[in-house]
């Protein structure tokens, strides 16, 4: 069962064109990697496909719904984790999971009810009351994902969430995300700029360069497709998005963007 699928999907910004003309399935409960420099159209394509932003052209449905024409199901249908911090970190873990039950209208009961299991699922049952400016990085960024399963949502959509963590840190967090797929039959659309991350945890990947699809494919089938099979995610990047990933310095790894949440939740 195809859960997101776009149609020629294009967004331009005035004579830029951000995205042009993608053309995508994922199928349900996969972790399906979006990689590329910055500015290869990544982000933009998120935002499309989580209704912040409208295709300039194309279409695009997301758990059975039009992204234009019914994007209040879809956000419904969606959770989305940004490269900023979206958590408070004036309240508590619990406070701030209330509020997103509340925004998604879930009722009294069932909002205790998955509030407790998700402080649980996430580890974060003993920090519940504390507030959220006293957390470490990893347990922020379980708290922005617990946030945004809160309604079980069918997709959820993660933007480089592992960044400014370290390697503990990041390896936590993937394991509650797997969890929460493996539970919930959640598709897992993600961004990194951490290729063993995305080898070793995406069931399929796609390169974007220049707001196109470079390439497609499972790890295997695109590192099987450079250098005679011999090649490394790292070496797929590079021939196909035309940048190797330690180029990448102030334009991609060390964004102004990325700085900043890293300095916020590190």
């Amino acid at each position: 069962m195809n859960v997101i699928e776009t149609h020629v999907l294009t967004r331009r910004f005035g004579d830029f064109t951000a995205v042009n003309g993608v053309s995508l399935t994922l199928q349900e409960g996969e972790i399906f990697g979006l990689l590329g420099p910055n500015g290869a159209g990544k982000t933009t394509m998120i935002k499309m496909l989580t209704t912040l932003l409208p295709a300039s052209s194309g279409s695009a449905t997301v758990a059975g719904y039009d992204t234009a024409s019914q994007a209040g199901m879809v956000r419904r249908s969606t959770g989305y984790v940004p490269q900023l911090l979206s958590a408070d970190g004036n309240m508590t873990g619990y406070e701030n999971l209330l509020i997103f039950a509340k925004i998604f209208d879930l009722p009294p009961a069932v909002r205790e009810e998955r509030i407790a299991t998700l402080l649980e699922m996430m580890d974060l049952q003993d920090s519940a009351s504390k507030m959220v400016k006293t957390y470490s990085g990893g347990m922020i960024r379980k708290l922005e994902i617990a946030q945004s399963v809160i309604h079980r949502p069918k997709v959820l959509f993660l933007d480089e969430p592992t960044v400014g963590l370290d390697p503990i840190a990041r390896t936590s967090v993937w394991e509650h995300i797997q969890r929460l797929r493996h539970e919930f039959n959640t598709t897992i659309l993600l961004t990194t700029h951490y290729m063993e991350e995305a080898d070793d945890l995406c069931n399929r990947i796609a390169i974007m360069h220049q707001g196109q699809i470079a390439a497609i494919g499972s790890p295997h089938e695109l590192k099987a497709s450079v250098n005679g099979g011999t090649a490394s995610l790292d070496d797929v990047f590079t021939h196909y998005a035309g940048t190797a990933i330690e180029e990448m310095g102030g334009s991609y790894i060390q964004t102004s963007r990325t700085r900043i949440n890293a300095r916020r939740v590190g």
